[in-house]
């Protein structure tokens, strides 16, 4: 696993982080990570809460949003200003409450402006687009767990002041400000960063088929971390601690733009039946994706997705909770919609 310090500042949260703690504060950097040695490596923005000891506190959730494809030479600031990680994390910070923890996942591989999230996501083609998603080995939930603690350990260093040579003491410092209730995930896709959402879906409702068939008990978000920890640290705690799913505009040049499977959908149902915890799906689109003419599929995946939800919702005694959000309503398509949505997007 090689970390690579990119920049690290730490930085009060956005004012319109709603209810942060007073005097609370953040550490807000971008680090590199690789999933194997001499391996690509995914650029990480995050924004982490702090204690008053300047410690890392132990936070309500981990949100984490997957980016998209490259635009780049649109001359438009607003775009280009969007497609930043870093500035990324500080308007999901701002949409959170302020005891969330907020990560920006750039892809590792780019084939010229197109992300490639193979390393999460190994059913990609050389462009990134899925040729179908498989939950065998669980890529993506190991590979975010993997990811998270190593990011941890990176940034726990740079509070410290060590180097990255010094984190086999294991001296990391961490303070639980707020509560012992370990914390949950909440997934973001935007673009072409949904097909990490939909692979995370389809190895949720595989992993939740074989604790039945295995007779394994499946955790709720309380039982999935030890106490204290920062991030989920395993394939299991990644995708039991799992409350919401966001597809955050996303679309493809291909199907696969969204989870069209009833059987993965009534797995899912399954698994909230079978666990004490809501799980929420929010579906959020602009004209830009929703009414391509060219890519009908698109908004077909999506209605055909937030029915099937919305009918296992119906024996889930209101804890699977679909809902879709359309932005920018009546007006033309046009890419600059597509990356306003990261600011618009109402998460609650």
């Amino acid at each position: 696993m090689g970390n690579k310090v990119f920049s690290s500042r730490r930085l009060p949260s956005p004012s319109n982080s709603g209810d942060l703690a007073a005097g609370m504060d953040r550490w807000t950097g971008v680090i590199h990570v690789a999933l194997s040695r001499g391996g690509p490596s995914f650029r990480i923005a995050a924004s982490l809460i702090l204690s008053a000891t300047n410690k890392l506190a132990v936070p309500r959730a981990n949100a984490i949003l997957f980016t998209g494809d490259r635009v780049r030479g649109t001359g438009d600031p607003t775009i280009e200003r969007l497609s930043d990680a870093a500035y990324l994390a500080r308007v999901l910070a701002g949409k959170l409450s302020g005891d969330t923890n907020a990560w920006v996942i750039d892809a590792a591989r780019f084939a010229g402006p197109f992300a490639v999230y193979r390393e999460l996501v190994p059913s990609v083609d050389a462009a990134g687009d899925p040729k179908g998603y498989d939950p065998t080995g669980f890529p993506a939930a190991a590979g975010i767990a993997s990811i998270l603690t190593h990011s941890i350990a990176e940034i726990q260093n740079k509070i410290s002041g060590r180097s990255s040579e010094d984190s086999s003491d294991n001296q990391h410092p961490t303070e639980s400000w707020s509560s012992s209730r370990p914390p949950t995930t909440i997934i973001l896709g935007f673009s072409k960063g949904g097909v990490v959402v939909n692979q995370l879906v389809t190895e949720l409702s595989s992993w939740a088929s074989e604790s039945v068939t295995n007779s394994i008990d499946v955790p709720g978000p309380s039982q999935s971390h030890l106490n204290n920890d920062l991030v989920p640290t395993s394939t299991t705690n990644v995708l039991s601690s799992i409350s919401e799913y966001h597809y955050v505009d996303v679309g493809l040049n291909c199907a696969g733009a969204y989870i069209t499977d009833g059987e993965i959908i009534k797995e899912i149902a399954n698994h909230v039946l079978r666990t004490t915890s809501n799980l929420r799906f929010v579906l959020h689109g602009t004209p830009r994706q929703w009414s391509d003419p060219n890519r009908l599929w698109i908004r077909k995946e999506k209605d055909l997705m937030l029915q099937l939800l919305r009918d296992e919702a119906q024996r889930c005694e209101g804890r699977l909770v679909p809902s879709e959000k359309i932005y920018f309503d009546g007006r033309p398509r046009n890419l600059r919609m597509h990356f306003e949505i990261l600011e618009a997007m109402n998460i609650h």
